[in-house]
């Protein structure tokens, strides 16, 4: 079992598990935080020593774990300090991480997720080693979460494909206990009122929740010369990703939680100085979960496909611009008649084309496709009901008894032989766990009913959005 250990325990915060524990909640209990509105899905915190920015983070943390929402996953990215990271996302391949406070989790299907949908992440172990940027956040999630997984990914540069492709990917996959934060401190040793001066700036540009503002402030504040200053936000990239995540999940409240500079702690030097900031971004939905117009208009492609196949012969073409109808998400379609099951086919982890297209073409496979029904008919469209599945990542478990019964859909693979089950299958049935996962072995995979016993048997479990017609009357 890999294990990260601890390495700036000591020096960037406290090395005893007791002394780290009472500053953190001191820096919690002082800290009093804005009013914000909305569900919390991006912060941006510092990285430096406790004693000059932990009060600054301190802000995001308390704001935290006042809109908890059940977290349970946690990403956390910055800025590689000591391995140029150029185009690529490097996330660690340890299976824990270690601080004074104990041992968390690293989400490694999570990560392997993410590596099988965009090529851009990858891992590597040896750049996390020495690194401290995401180290110091852990312990402060310790102290106001009870269980979670952490995503440790680290990264240097992204051209602007990129960085569009990586933010798009990782929004893709944040469901709603699932929080990113954002790892970065600002401008490093200007005197403090120059300092102050160009942190402003930049902070008012994150705020804009517009990347392009950034760069643009950023390239402004490089053009100045301002005296000492070596940079003005060490972890850009990182940041840019946070605002392009929050801009795809609508979390376009963003919101200034603290600023400070190494000059305002008891070191007070303020000749030369790091700035820090503490910034959230949240937003009104749920998670990445769709609203009723993108329900609707996914159920509409999904009826006009199959009319006009049937009718024409012809593949309708559309062409959608929201973000999260143009997901890289698996789907169902299920056509029922006169509450019967007519047809449903689906696809999980389609790599190349949106979620609108994936519904257009699974329905029109469940209507004509579906080997266990004669093809439907024009005669019966106007008898056909609509009900459509949005599918989650896929995620392996290794006990079927973590399995939850009539929430989680679930794929059984054993070789070459496979079988799936929607979820809502077990509510429709009032089946009770294992009737649910024999019936998926005998009559889906082909197999024993107890096959999911089975140490050669793949089990995996995907979340899913279901709705219908019916649903959205």
């Amino acid at each position: 079992m890999g294990l990260r250990k601890a390495v700036v325990a000591g020096s960037f915060y406290p090395k005893d598990k007791e002394e780290l524990r009472n500053q953190i909640k001191r820096f919690l209990e002082e800290a009093r935080v804005p009013e914000v509105s909305g569900k919390l899905r991006v912060l941006i915190l510092p990285h430096a020593g406790y004693l000059f920015s932990g009060k600054v983070a301190g802000f995001g943390f308390k704001l935290l774990s006042e809109k908890l929402n059940g977290i349970k996953r946690v990403i956390l990215i910055g800025p590689s300090h000591h391995y140029p990271v150029i185009n690529k996302i490097v996330a660690d391949g340890n299976e824990l991480w270690e601080t004074p406070l104990g041992k968390v989790k690293v989400d490694r299907e999570f990560i392997q997720g993410l590596i099988e949908r965009e090529k851009l992440f990858e891992v590597n172990s040896r750049f996390h080693l020495p690194e401290h940027c995401l180290e110091v956040e852990i312990p402060f999630l310790q102290v106001i979460l009870e269980d979670f997984k952490i995503v440790p990914l680290l990264v240097s540069e992204l051209g602007e494909r990129e960085l569009q492709r990586a933010s798009e990917t990782l929004a893709e996959n944040m469901a709603k206990d699932t929080l990113l934060i954002t790892s970065s401190d600002m401008s490093h040793y200007p005197p403090y009122e120059e300092a102050i001066y160009a942190d402003k700036k930049v902070i008012s540009a994150i705020l804009s929740k517009k990347v392009k503002k950034l760069e643009d402030t950023l390239k402004e504040l490089e053009r100045e010369n301002i005296l000492g200053a070596d940079t003005f936000l060490c972890g850009e990239t990182a940041v840019k990703i946070g605002m392009k995540v929050a801009e795809f999940l609508e979390a376009q409240n963003a919101t200034l939680l603290k600023y400070a500079n190494s000059g305002d702690s008891i070191f007070g030097d303020k000749s030369q100085v790091v700035g820090y900031c503490a910034v959230s971004f949240s937003g009104e939905r749920e998670g990445n979960e769709l609203i009723e117009k993108e329900k609707e208009i996914l159920l509409k492609i999904a009826k006009t496909s199959i009319e006009t196949f049937l009718k024409t012969g012809r593949i309708p073409k559309f062409q959608e611009e929201l973000f999260f109808l143009n997901r890289k998400w698996g789907a169902f379609v299920t056509l029922k008649k006169q509450g019967r099951l007519r047809g449903c086919i689906g696809t999980f982890t389609p790599t190349k084309i949106p979620l609108y297209e994936v519904v257009s073409q699974m329905a029109i496979s469940a209507a004509v496709k579906d080997g266990r029904f004669f093809p439907v008919t024009v005669d019966e469209l106007d008898d056909l009901e609509y009900e459509i599945s949005v599918l989650g990542p896929l995620r392996k478990i290794k006990n079927w008894r973590e399995i939850k019964l009539g929430k989680e859909g679930v794929l059984i693979k054993a070789g070459i032989r496979s079988g799936v089950f929607l979820p809502q299958v077990a509510i429709e049935n009032n089946w009770d766990l294992e009737t649910f996962l024999s019936e998926l072995c005998y009559f889906k995979v082909g197999l024993e009913r107890d096959c999911y016993k089975r140490e050669d048997v793949e089990l995996y479990v995907f979340d899913t959005q279901v709705f219908s017609q019916k649903d959205l009357k």
